[in-house]
Order: structure tokens, then C-alpha cells, then sequence
């Protein structure tokens, strides 16, 4: 184990220690989100454990809230809106183009840990449709002639820090 994944590892134990009770899984939950990037395995066994809690039951509420996850995301998360108002504007074409672009599917990330694909239900601006963020980034109209030049501007980027 890495010096900085034990001590995320330390810190979830940690924070085990202080929760009351088995109502504190999604508190719990959102630390382990928030220190890795993603919910690991084996994290979700120290969680049973300390909990008294079935790991069936832990991987239920990770599956049912798409804000979890048990793979590490991307530097950058691509969300493309599937809501009704963006599916007809051609949400499905740009995030299958999205995803030819990056050789992956939805809920996958790029071997260098670059990008993540998320479709998304709705992100509430319709009257924007279709939309694509990325992170926070919110990309309103876009267009699927759009993805190429996004991906290689994200690229270069990363390239200039």
C-alpha cells in the first residue's frame, strides 16, 4: 500500500470510529467518495466490519446512488444528459461519439486516468439542450462536432501543467 493510499485508508478508519450508528452509511459513504475518487473494495469491507453491516447491503446503496462509485474516475468526468429534452436534441448520438473518441463505454475510464463517461438522467437545463459537462463544466448546445475539438483542448491541458 502506497504512503497516500494508507493514509486516505487511516483517515476512512479514522472517521469509522467517530460514526454512532449503521443510519451514518452514506455519510460514511461520501467521506470514502470524497478522499479516493471512487468507493474500493476493500474499503467497503472495513465499513461492513465496523459497522455490523452486511456488504451486500453496502453495495446496494452504492449501486442505487449513481453519485458512487467502485472504479476510480478520470481527471475528468464527461456527463452527457440523457434527460428527455436532450435525447431528442441527440444526447445518445454525442455520447456514443464521446465514447468512440475515448475507446471506452459508459461508467468506464481510460487506461491513463484521464477521462471518465457518465450518462447522466437529467441535469435540469433543458431549455440548454443538449448538455455536456465536464466536472463542473457546463457545455450547453453541443453539437457532436464538438466532442473532437473538447477532448483535444482537455488534452493539451493537461499537457501545459
Amino acid at each position: 500500500m502506497l504512503a497516500e493510499d494508507k493514509e486516505k485508508y487511516d483517515a476512512i478508519i479514522e472517521f469509522l470510529e467517530s460514526v454512532e450508528s449503521k443510519s451514518d452509511l452514506i455519510e460514511v459513504l461520501h467521506k470514502t467518495q470524497d478522499l479516493y475518487g471512487y468507493i474500493p473494495k476493500r474499503v467497503v469491507t472495513s465499513i461492513a466490519k465496523t459497522l455490523d453491516i452486511p456488504v451486500s447491503t453496502i453495495y446496494g446503496v452504492i449501486s442505487f446512488y449513481s453519485r458512487f462509485s467502485l472504479v476510480p474516475k478520470g481527471k475528468y468526468s464527461v456527463s452527457v444528459c440523457m434527460g428527455t429534452a436532450c435525447y431528442v436534441k441527440g444526447a445518445n448520438d454525442i455520447l456514443e461519439a464521446f465514447s468512440r473518441e475515448l475507446g471506452i463505454g459508459v461508467g468506464e475510464t481510460t487506461e491513463d486516468q484521464l477521462f471518465s463517461i457518465i450518462e447522466t438522467r437529467c441535469v435540469g437545463d433543458c431549455a440548454l439542450a443538449p448538455v455536456v459537462n465536464i466536472n463542473e463544466d457546463v457545455y450547453p448546445y453541443f453539437k457532436i462536432e464538438d466532442v473532437k475539438n473538447l477532448l483535444n483542448d482537455l488534452k493539451v491541458g493537461v499537457e501545459n501543467d
